[in-house]
């Protein structure tokens, strides 16, 4: 039998092992894990230990500190995993229910604040990233994970890998867009940054990809840069 690490309990590396046995995302695993982890520290035990009524007391504590309905929806999510699929006791989660989140309008950006805010990043390589994101409609997530054979310039697509709902889709690439693109790749291709088949946004390392929370920061420091108090994703 496989020695499980010193710092890793058998109980939590059942729910690893189910998580992945499911192919969760690796985001999905960290976010399910870290629940599980605030709820044993909220009770004060071991997670399998815990009852009806402490399952019911955690989501009043979340409650009563504010927790956001998405939050919270996060955490039952999370916590009925554990004790449904890695503790097979799905009857102590029966009075978490969801709750319901309220519809927003999402924050659109005029032509003008989006030329402000791609101007305002630091760098070549963001502004080209904040104009793929918002050119083509991709996620910071999406846009981060493109590689450069992802790039079609006869079809004029986009080729997104496992993107929203772990789908593989294509988006459209205007003329303008690609152009920006083929400056950013010469000017790369000419520092050493830019290999065939690799990231098309490389982060340090030309063989590691730029970070999704590197994208998000370079995102809201160009929106602080450019004035925009919008909240911007």
């Amino acid at each position: 039998m496989t020695s499980l690490p010193a710092n890793v309990s058998p109980l939590r590396q059942r729910m690893i092992d189910d998580m992945r046995m499911r192919q969760l995302a690796p985001k999905t695993q960290d976010i399910y894990l870290h629940i599980v982890r605030e709820f044993a520290r909220f009770l004060g035990r071991s997670p399998d230990t815990a009852t009806v009524e402490d399952l019911r007391r955690y989501q009043l504590y979340l409650v009563d500190h504010g927790t956001s309905a998405v939050s919270l929806n996060h955490a039952i999510t999370g916590l009925k995993f554990f004790f449904t699929v890695t503790l097979d006791r799905p009857e102590l989660t029966v009075r978490m229910q969801p709750v319901r989140v309220p519809r927003i309008l999402p924050v659109v950006l005029s032509p003008d604040e989006v030329r402000r805010l791609i101007e305002a990043a630091g760098n070549l390589k963001h502004q080209t990233a904040l104009s793929v994101a918002y050119g083509a409609g991709l996620r910071a997530s999406e846009v981060v994970a493109l590689k450069v054979t992802d790039v079609d310039s006869e079809r004029m697509t986009l080729r997104i890998e496992q993107g929203k709902g772990r789908r593989d889709r294509y988006a459209m690439l205007s003329p303008v867009l690609l152009e920006r693109l083929r400056v950013w790749w010469r000017m790369a291709r000419a520092q050493g940054k830019m290999f065939d088949g690799g990231w098309l946004f490389p982060g340090l390392d030309p063989l590691d990809q730029l970070s999704t929370r590197q994208l998000n920061r370079a995102i809201h420091a160009a929106a602080e840069a450019a004035h925009i108090d919008k909240r911007v994703r």
